[in-house]
């Protein structure tokens, strides 16, 4: 967990205004004792978390897949090529949505604005760290060759809105 205090209160308070302002099914849903605190998410989102991450065709159709996604100091963080469609999609329209939902006992979806910036760059770093700690052991040393030579592009999900959904 990455979060310092001050984050996690920031978080904390996007959580309860999201939660706040839903609408009435949701709310019906996702209950007060079926919401993650601010604490708990933060612990449950360590490592790479699988994203469903949406963004806007210019003509206005949503497009979605699949990303890498990381949870740092309180908010996502994904990479792609910089040429990728979805990078190209979200330097031209920043809004997103994305989705983590490892099964019927967990969720969360954030709704935001992605920040682009240079992947060695991305939250001082720590995004290049996760992605070697989760990849070397798998995929060997090569994995950090294959990805600083990679032109690859960070994106940081400016949250707007955040649900969490968790039973048990």
């Amino acid at each position: 967990m990455l979060e310092t205090p001050e984050e996690l209160d920031d978080l904390q308070q996007l959580l309860d205004r999201s939660a706040a302002g839903a609408g009435s099914h949701l709310r019906g849903i996702i209950t007060d004792e079926r919401r993650l605190s601010a604490v708990q998410l933060a612990g449950r989102l360590t490592g790479m978390r699988l994203l469903v991450a949406a963004t806007v065709t210019a003509d206005g159709r949503p497009l979605a897949g699949p990303v890498d996604g990381y949870f740092l100091h309180g908010t996502f963080w994904f990479s792609s090529g910089r040429n990728s469609v979805r990078m190209r999609h979200l330097a031209a329209r920043p809004a997103v949505s994305a989705t983590h939902l490892p099964g019927d006992e967990l969720a969360v979806t954030v709704h935001g604005r992605a920040e682009l910036c240079e992947l060695r760059d991305a939250a001082g770093g720590e995004l290049r760290q996760a992605m070697l700690d989760h990849y070397v052991p798998l995929q060997g040393p090569q994995f950090e060759t294959w990805l600083d030579e990679l032109d690859g592009v960070a994106a940081r999900i400016a949250p707007e809105k955040m649900f969490t959904f968790a039973m048990g």
